[in-house]
């Protein structure tokens, strides 16, 4: 069994917990909290899976490097404090610990601007003789498992082009939506996502690793946006989004060859589902799309639905068990920052009930 620890609980880190329960090859053995009110409770509890696990959360890193665990599932909120995530993961690493992470995000595959950001856990990683695999659904397995294996019954490639297109009414993070992402903010307002390079740092390790994975070297990255007003108020699990202030978002991440846009990650993100029609459209409530345009042309759609009904509830949790189910590989990985194109085809071994 491999022993795990759980970093965090919240919409992310409580599917993990699940998963790693879950999963036949993982024990879990302890759980960290950033929230005091939340130290000495049960994993389980913590997860909402109404039952004990018989692991208790604590606030203390010291006690959880005591724990001499195999793998740490880090899925603490990295977007506000960047830094501090990887101080985070540079001690875990150097203690010989191997970890997957939901962030930051720009370690997917480091690249350009970026690369210099990375040496530390590079480094870490060395000194300790462990792993670090940082993925998810997007930045992760839509745009770059996903993708590149679409690409494998190719003739002729023109385009890789990966999407997110979904409805974020149901997204519960405040933080996100709205200081990160600029939603129900003014239109003259530019957010953390939008200023200069940020999309690029965030996405650029994606249409990077798509060109690695072709054998293609970009010469350029490039990025844009467009915004939409909300038409009138209204409200979302975030809170309240009021007339005139953006309600739709749509970004794209290019990567350029020879003057043409080779691999492209779009996202087109709404608070409601009328809102920019013209924009594209999702398959089911919400979905990931890959277009390869070439010889053949191929679009592929991936619905998320969680059994709650609700779309961003799948995703969080495919966030979650990209990461669980690649422990086993990640462990027995070499030493150092493992990306998608490193590993083996992860699959769910094991999880069929």
């Amino acid at each position: 069994m491999i022993r795990t620890v759980a970093w965090s609980t919240g919409n992310v880190g409580r599917h993990a917990i699940a998963g790693i329960d879950a999963h036949p090859e993982l024990d879990l053995v302890g759980l960290w909290v950033s929230n005091p009110e939340k130290v000495g409770q049960d994993a389980g509890r913590l997860a909402g899976l109404e039952r004990d696990l018989g692991v208790l959360a604590t606030g203390s890193v010291d006690e959880i490097l005591a724990l001499a665990p195999d793998v740490v599932v880090h899925s603490a909120m990295a977007d506000h404090r960047l830094f501090e995530a990887l101080a985070d993961l540079e001690r875990l690493l150097r203690a010989g610990i191997n970890v997957v992470s939901s962030g930051p995000v720009f370690l997917q595959y480091p690249s350009g601007d970026a690369a210099p950001m990375a040496e530390g856990v590079r480094k870490a990683a060395a000194d300790g003789g462990s792993s670090l695999f940082v993925n998810g659904i997007d930045p992760g397995f839509a745009n770059d498992a996903l993708a590149l294996a679409v690409t494998g019954i190719s003739e002729r490639i023109e385009q890789v082009r990966c999407m997110e297109i979904c409805n974020y009414a149901t997204y519960d993070q405040a933080m996100i939506v709205f200081d990160v992402m600029g939603l129900g903010r003014s239109m003259d307002d530019i957010p953390m996502l939008l200023q200069p390079g940020i999309l690029t740092m965030a996405w650029g390790s994606v249409v990077q690793q798509l060109a690695a994975g072709l054998g293609v070297e970009l010469d350029a990255v490039e990025e844009s946006y467009e915004r939409v007003p909300a038409p009138e108020a209204f409200d979302i699990d975030s809170g309240r989004v009021e007339e005139g202030t953006v309600a739709g978002l749509r970004f794209e991440v290019r990567g350029m060859r020879n003057g043409k846009a080779v691999c492209v990650l779009e996202h087109v993100t709404r608070l409601r589902d009328d809102i920019a029609p013209d924009w594209p459209q999702p398959a089911g409530h919400s979905c990931y799309r890959v277009v390869v345009t070439g010889e053949p042309n191929y679009t592929v759609d991936l619905q998320l639905l969680g059994t709650d009904g609700d779309h961003n509830t799948a995703g969080l949790k495919a966030t979650a068990m990209r990461l669980v189910n690649a422990i086993p590989a990640v462990v027995a990985a070499p030493p150092g920052l493992v990306t998608a194109l490193d590993l083996p085809l992860i699959t769910g071994r094991g999880l069929v009930v």
